[in-house]
């Protein structure tokens, strides 16, 4: 995107904004505000199809809240966590939402899980007032809003887009070997389709037609259909917008098929999951990224000290997920620290639409905000599994 071309588009944003009747003001909930806490809510997959993220993000969270309320908590307040298990169910991410809403009168949604699962959910929280914030899905409805609705300024996102990491990972691939014939394999869903959606638009751009297109339904375990067809359109690149097993099956398949094509995944194939458990099938594989992984041996000081106390309190090794719900946390309380003592919806939305910095402690691009922009960042990385261990080839990357 052009910065004259988004300037204008933040510019007429602003204008709308600004032209709201007085009528239309975003009613943010004081909820979950007592003298002594704040109560914010998340809803993970603690036992579905992507447990492998749920557990760990809501890992991440605990270790936070814990840190947070041991030197004192936000202004005086501890953080009350109410975690749900939605099993990636969109009907049983309602359900969670409205009990978190009704009876346990949540300040926030926090690094709720999944692109399906928060779309589903979103409307019972911005019914009620109820910021959603740092949502665990990289998908566009996380952080677009209407400017003439004015109950979408409730939702925040901190997650790299996967549009938009989609295409700065794809225009450098395609750049760094010059492939002619780029193909994806995507799961039919909202997180596949803006995968998809950052495929067609990066190689419409370039100018470059697709070789194959395919797609699959979440939770089928068969990828032989996919990449037989792939391999048969004549693929050179094979772009995945699939999750953790997805990726090793259909790497795995062309490895049974003698197929020997490069394979680039989306952001949530970039955890430590894919070459733990991939192993050689998963070899070479490129991947969009939002920050470095941190590997125990290799980290250093506050890295290496939250790794530490990491596998310390669950008796496991520290993961991507793992960071990513411990600075939805950390994200959180930082803007809540901001709003002050008197401590209000209203007073958070201000905060968070500041304009102020976060820095978290691993080296992700700084975590920023606006009344007309609600994605922290799009900058991004493109890293390779080598010798079992992701590696960095790229950084600072836009398309």
């Amino acid at each position: 995107m052009s910065v004259t071309f988004k300037a204008l588009g933040l510019a007429v944003g602003a204008l709308a904004l600004a032209n709201l009747p007085a009528a239309a003001q975003t009613k943010v909930t004081n909820e979950g505000i007592s003298a002594t806490e704040i109560v914010i809510g998340t809803h993970q997959d603690l036992s579905g199809p992507i447990k492998g993220w749920g557990v760990p993000v809501s890992n991440g969270m605990k270790m936070a809240v814990e840190e947070i309320n041991a030197s004192g908590g936000i202004n005086g307040r501890k953080i009350r966590m109410i975690l749900e298990d939605s099993g990636y169910d969109p009907k049983r991410a309602v359900l969670a939402t409205q009990k978190m809403v009704e009876r346990d009168k949540i300040f926030a949604m926090v690094g709720p899980m999944g692109s399906p699962t928060v779309l589903a959910a979103q409307d019972v929280l911005f019914d009620a007032g109820v910021l959603q914030l740092f949502p665990l899905s990289a998908a566009e409805f996380t952080f677009k809003f209407d400017p003439n609705k004015p109950q979408e300024r409730l939702k925040f996102s901190n997650v790299l887009p996967y549009v938009e990491s989609t295409r700065a990972a794809l225009k450098y691939m395609m750049e760094l070997k010059n492939f002619k014939k780029p193909c994806i394999m995507y799961q039919d869903d909202e997180y596949g389709k803006n995968v998809l959606d950052g495929f067609n638009q990066q190689l419409e751009a370039m100018k470059v037609q697709p070789a194959s297109i395919t797609s699959y339904k979440r939770g089928v375990a068969d990828f032989s259909a996919q990449v037989a067809k792939m391999k048969a359109d004549g693929c050179d690149l094979v772009l995945l917008g699939t999750v953790i097993r997805e990726t090793i099956g259909a790497m795995g398949e062309a490895r049974k098929l003698g197929w020997d094509v490069t394979f680039l995944g989306a952001t949530p194939t970039n955890v430590l999951e894919v070459p733990a458990l991939g192993k050689e099938a998963v070899e070479g594989l490129y991947a969009a990224s939002g920050f470095e992984i941190p590997y125990e041996d290799t980290a250093k000081g506050k890295v290496k000290d939250w790794l530490v106390n990491y596998k310390k309190m669950f008796g496991t090794d520290a993961n991507t997920q793992a960071i990513i719900g411990y600075n939805a946390v950390t994200t959180f309380a930082f803007y809540a620290q901001k709003a002050g003592k008197d401590l209000s919806g209203q007073k958070m939305l201000e905060a968070l639409e500041s304009g102020d910095r976060f820095i978290d402690i691993f080296n992700s691009p700084p975590t920023t905000f606006s009344k007309i922009n609600h994605l922290a960042s799009t900058i991004t990385q493109v890293q390779q599994v080598k010798n079992g261990r992701w590696v960095l080839v790229k950084d600072n990357l836009m398309f």
